[in-house]
């Protein structure tokens, strides 16, 4: 079996492949996007070996189709494979180092989701990318209403342009031009946001998983689309607890003899999951006050604070939402007063 280690770049990426002996039969540098075409040209099967970066599980669907075996290597694994040793690193020797490795060991990779499931993530992170750019527009605007002392009434976002229009017609002053492109900049965003909600809630609305995660309160279709997104497959985890430390919501932990001692979440994983999950938190606890893990979280709040409680939810609520989609049970109360 042949070791093709590649370092990929945007636009062109560095080949190294040694033989089962560890001898490099072949080097050469050549464009990312045209990668599938060597694929085609190796003996089958050999083992392919990539880095996590951007191109990296494009290039591993690549592979695969080919009939080769991959390996998507963490890159925190970089330093202990010899890449940047003695402050050296080029892609070819970063390419031959991972390439020597692979000869020597299994080197373990990452999960490779399904093309459906990033497709998913990129449809949701587009979505947060249009909410993000309007907010940073609308914070414009009303940063400049405030150099101008001109308060303006409260209202959802998609009412900014005319809350503030209606406030200078009110005034009877001419709305300066530079602010009117951007309340119309906003209005072009909504209009793509409320696209986008749509798009996503037709998606949601096919999946019966998705509709299986919304029974629990506070989970709506942004929330449950990311979370079946990056789970992808519930069988590739042992429990709840490894969900939650997968996502990043598992305190630190340091032991080293005697001394041992936990601090805050860990914060891996899939940052727009755990911060969508919190929301989700907040939501739950204001809207069912009553079920048990909502008054469990009210007790954790008396010990710990409003925002370390509101954390140790959403913990939970990963969890559940894990055991839901593994049994194929709705939410129940009682499930989630065991896990509380």
């Amino acid at each position: 079996m042949l070791h093709v280690a590649i370092d990929l770049g945007a636009r062109k990426s560095q080949i190294c492949v040694r033989d089962e002996k560890g001898v490099i039969t072949r080097e050469q540098s050549w464009p990312t996007d045209g990668l599938g075409s060597v694929f085609e040209l190796l003996p089958k099967p050999s083992r392919v070996i990539v880095e996590t970066g951007s191109e990296s599980f494009a290039v591993a669907d690549q592979a695969r189709a080919a009939g080769h075996e991959v390996r998507v290597v963490p890159a925190s694994l970089a330093r202990s494979l010899g890449v940047g040793a003695h402050g050296v690193k080029t892609d070819r020797r970063h390419a031959q180092n991972i390439s020597a490795a692979s000869t020597r060991i299994d080197l373990p990779s990452v999960h490779i989701p399904r093309i459906e499931s990033r497709r998913r993530k990129a449809m949701a992170g587009m979505r947060e990318g249009l909410v993000t750019a309007r907010t940073k527009l609308i914070n414009t605007v009303r940063s400049w209403l405030r150099t101008e002392l001109r308060g303006i009434r409260s209202g959802v976002p998609k009412t900014l342009p005319r809350r503030v229009r209606e406030r200078f017609a009110r005034d009877e002053r001419e709305l300066p031009s530079f602010v009117e492109r951007l309340l119309q900049a906003v209005e072009q965003l909504t209009e793509q946001i409320e696209a986008a909600n749509a798009e996503l809630k037709e998606e949601v609305r096919q999946d019966p998983i998705c509709q299986l995660l919304m029974s629990t309160p506070g989970i709506g279709p942004v929330t449950a689309l990311r979370y079946v997104a990056a789970i992808d497959t519930p069988e590739r985890f042992n429990g709840a607890s490894s969900v939650c430390s997968y996502i990043g919501l598992t305190p630190r932990e340091h032991q080293s003899g005697a001394l041992q001692y936990r601090s805050s979440i860990t914060k891996a994983g899939d940052g727009a999951l755990r911060w969508t999950l919190v929301q989700a938190a907040w939501v739950f606890r204001r809207a069912r006050p009553n079920d048990p893990m909502a008054r469990w979280c009210a007790e954790v709040e008396k010990r710990r604070g409003k925002q370390v409680a509101v954390v140790a939810l959403a913990r939970k609520l990963a969890g559940v939402l894990f055991a839901m989609w593994r049994d194929g049970t709705p939410y129940d109360p009682r499930l989630g007063a065991q896990a509380a």
